[in-house]
């Protein structure tokens, strides 16, 4: 495993981080997501990020019992708060009644007093920058939280919260999670630059599309038993890719790329994301341990420009890169 800086912040994270949407606590059954935490740490990982909302909080709690027994200070704990967790009105959003209530509830789920890192789950358009913050920057203080973050933030909202913390003296964020992949490049026109100039690490999810990348989905046919797109929320994550075949077929010409790189085709995917010198890490899921073992192999893998020079003729006009399809919701969920 290979480690780096979150950000410009004194926090060392691993290069490849385990994340549960979609897996624990619905998909994946918990004795299997407990053996692919498990094959996580042997392996070297020592980041795992969840979120509230996944499996209705459900996910939080498998992986607190997963890591049980592990040492605290040797592992880093991110979670996630925005989306709805209840049927009220404050249920959800960024206030501070909703930041405050939402902490101490995934801290009771994980078992742990503390985490590495809070992360805005979405930019909420109805409290104000500055409530958000300060609300944050109190965990901070608390020692409840150590470092905030922000996910599927746009460069201005990142922007307009690097200046608000300034101005008040406030903790800044120190990371941002946006959808990061081959095809999906919406980050590095303007995420990127801002992020850089301001010392943001990027911890990216869905470096291999929700699995498209690894090569299992083929044009025309209908998706594998028990793969992620086989499932309702993953394939309404991947429609998108899914149901433009070219893209599919596309996909299927980075084999012998892969082949000639000595890497499978989730790895090849993982290590192109490792290429930008802003992300931090690469959350990847699993459903079985053996999937973790082949994922991390990409950790420390440079591959040379004239590979990441034919992965773009490859996929051509099939890679998304318009910043506007980075989208929070204009009305709570």
């Amino acid at each position: 495993m290979e480690f780096r800086h979150l950000g410009r912040s004194g926090l060392v994270v691993s290069e490849i981080a385990y994340g549960n949407w979609i897996t624990h606590g619905s998909q994946v059954e918990e004795e299997a997501a407990v053996a692919c935490v498990r094959a996580a740490l042997d392996e070297g990982v020592t980041t795992f990020d969840t979120a509230d909302v996944y499996a209705e909080g459900r996910a939080e709690e498998v992986l607190g019992r997963a890591l049980k027994g592990e040492r605290r200070d040797g592992v880093e704990i991110f979670s996630k708060v925005f989306a709805p967790v209840g049927p009220g009105r404050n249920d959800r959003g960024l206030s501070r009644k909703h930041i405050i209530r939402g902490v101490e509830e995934s801290l009771r789920r994980l078992g742990t007093d503390y985490l590495d890192l809070y992360q805005a789950h979405r930019f909420d358009h109805h409290t104000p920058l500055e409530e958000t913050l300060r609300a944050f920057d109190d965990l901070v203080r608390q020692g409840k939280v150590l470092y905030v973050g922000v996910s599927e933030w746009r460069a201005e909202e990142i922007e307009r919260a690097v200046k608000i913390a300034d101005e008040l003296g406030l903790d800044r964020i120190v990371s941002n999670q946006p959808q990061y992949n081959m095809l999906w490049r919406v980050i590095e026109s303007e995420v990127v630059p801002v992020s850089e100039r301001e010392g943001i690490g990027q911890i990216v999810w869905s470096p291999i599309a929700q699995g498209l990348l690894t090569g299992k989905y083929l044009p025309g046919q209908t998706p594998p038993a028990g793969s992620r797109a086989s499932g309702e929320t993953g394939r309404q994550v991947m429609g998108r890719f899914l149901d433009d075949e070219e893209t599919v077929r596309r996909v299927q010409e980075l084999r012998p790329l892969a082949e000639e790189a000595g890497l499978s085709m989730a790895q090849l995917a993982i290590a192109w994301v490792l290429q930008n010198g802003n992300v931090s890490a690469a959350i990847v899921g699993a459903s079985r341990p053996e999937q973790v073992r082949d994922n991390v192999r990409a950790a420390g893998v440079r591959l040379d420009a004239d590979l990441l020079r034919r992965i773009d003729e490859v996929l051509g006009d099939s890679v998304r890169r318009d910043p506007t399809l980075t989208v929070s919701p204009a009305q709570r969920p």
